[in-house]
């Protein structure tokens, strides 16, 4: 079983669920380290 992006978005989305109800102060870093990897996904520079 190969894992690419598509399977990694909800195990990853799950997980920042679970920390953000942990410790709602996590949720702006969460947040900001999310758009800024899907940033760099959508531009290319990581394949």
């Amino acid at each position: 079983m190969t894992i690419s992006i598509a399977h990694l978005q909800p195990i990853i989305a799950l997980l920042a669920g679970i920390l953000i109800l942990i410790m709602p102060r996590l949720l702006n870093f969460i947040v900001a380290i999310y758009l800024i990897i899907v940033g760099i996904l959508g531009l290319g520079l990581f394949r």
